[in-house]
This record gives C-alpha cells, sequence and structure tokens, in this order.
C-alpha cells in the first residue's frame, strides 16, 4: 500500500501529486485494472503473446531513429 507523510508546510497539492507518482510506480492502477475482470488462460496467454509482438514492434521503431 503506497503511503506518503505530509511534510510540515507543504502544500496538499504537491502531498497529492507525490502520492499518485508513487502509486503509478508500485503499478498499483495497472494491478487493479488487471483484476476487473476474469480472463481465462488461454485468453490471458494471447493477450501476454501480443503485448511482447507490440513492446518488440515498439523496440524496432525506436532502433530504427
Amino acid at each position: 500500500m503506497a503511503s506518503i507523510k505530509v511534510r510540515d508546510r507543504e502544500p496538499i497539492e504537491r502531498a497529492i501529486s507525490r502520492f499518485k507518482r508513487k502509486v503509478e510506480k508500485e503499478g498499483i492502477k495497472k494491478d487493479a485494472k488487471k483484476h476487473t475482470f476474469y480472463l481465462k488462460p488461454g485468453d490471458k496467454k494471447r493477450l501476454k503473446r501480443r503485448m511482447a509482438e507490440k513492446k518488440r514492434r515498439k523496440a524496432l521503431r525506436r532502433a530504427r531513429r
């Protein structure tokens, strides 16, 4: 669980943005999104394969630049 301590005389907006960064870094939002619905094992495998292919193509595009 992500938690932060609000510093003395720190604006609440800055503390909220620190909290958001920490939540994003720990992957809490991604994990919650992943558990919003059930995926059958075969679908999960297909999705994983598709995401790996997408990541590979993206790396190739970046390498060409």
